[in-house]
């Protein structure tokens, strides 16, 4: 059995996810930002899109829209999207794939489902990340960093009873491909009923856990976590302490995520993350003006 150290953190609370429509009108989830819940540096907006499972012709994304100052990783579970950008790139993200996209000094960017997935329909489900970007990278030049599911660690415990997929940082002896801006922590754990896992976290990162499926027991005073939800660690520890009940009748299925706090002033308008407001303007102006390019079929 684990057993929790004296380093393990304590939970500072527990946030709830509300309904949103995005992009085209689809419904997502979304822990923060919300007017009790603005921001948790690095992070700046945790959506989960679905699950749902989509007729036919349902199926909707995300139009031509522009990104400066931040990172965007999107994870798919189920579906397949479609990307295109002003910088020329073009992919379809499958289940297990993730896309860690930079989007620096600017790009406009679309996402939609895949054109054989929009008509024949079927689950959708997906989480998208954004990452602050620090000052002295603002304007670094878009990059793309597209990971298929093959390609992504997976790690296990001996008993089997608990498997993570590390899409970045460590855990359980494996490393993840992505290099990263900011020093970050990603990982998609899967806890058996009884397993307990013990995560390290540098003390100096800031951690959540958001629980995609199940309920679950979390930090050395266990409180409780169930889907939808958003378990914030204290900075009191090193290890986050991870539990699905013994009598639960379901995996444990979950994202840890942690970052190194950037503790830089954040200005925000739309899809437009800077430092100051005459940057938000500036940003603003070059998208009007076409300077982040457009999006050729």
């Amino acid at each position: 059995m684990t057993v929790p150290t004296q380093t393990s953190r304590t939970v500072a609370g527990v946030i709830n996810s509300v309904e949103t429509l995005e992009g085209g009108g689809f419904l997502v989830r979304r822990p923060f930002p919300k007017s009790s819940f603005s921001e948790f540096d690095p992070f700046l907006l945790l959506d989960e899109l679905g699950p749902i499972h989509l007729k036919p012709g349902q199926a909707k994304g995300a139009p031509d829209h522009p990104h400066r100052g931040f990172e965007i990783v999107s994870y798919i579970l189920d579906g397949r999207l479609e990307h295109k950008d002003s910088a020329g790139h073009a992919g379809l993200l499958n289940p297990g794939d993730v896309q860690w996209m930079t989007a620096g000094a600017g790009v406009v960017h679309s996402e939609m489902p895949e054109s054989m997935f929009t008509q024949t329909g079927g689950r959708l489900h997906g989480i998208q990340l954004w990452i602050n970007l620090p000052q002295r990278d603002k304007m670094m030049p878009p990059r793309y960093q597209e990971i298929p599911t093959a390609q992504i660690p997976v790690a296990q415990t001996e008993d089997r009873s608990v498997t993570v997929r590390v899409i970045a940082g460590e855990a359980l002896g494996a490393e993840a491909v992505i290099q990263t801006r900011t020093p970050i922590i990603y990982l998609h754990f899967t806890l058996q009923p009884g397993a307990t896992m013990i995560q390290p976290v540098p003390k100096e990162y800031n951690a959540f856990v958001y629980v995609l499926e199940g309920s679950g027991l979390f930090g050395t005073e266990p409180a409780p976590g169930e889907d939808g939800q958003m378990v914030l660690f204290s900075q009191d520890g090193e290890d986050v302490v991870i539990s699905n009940p013994a009598d639960a009748q379901r995996p444990l299925d979950l994202l840890l995520i942690a970052g190194v706090p950037l503790n830089e002033p954040v200005v925000r308008y739309g899809p437009f993350v800077m430092n100051t407001e005459a940057e938000i303007t500036q940003a603003i102006n070059d998208y009007q003006a076409g300077r982040m390019g457009r999006i050729y079929a």
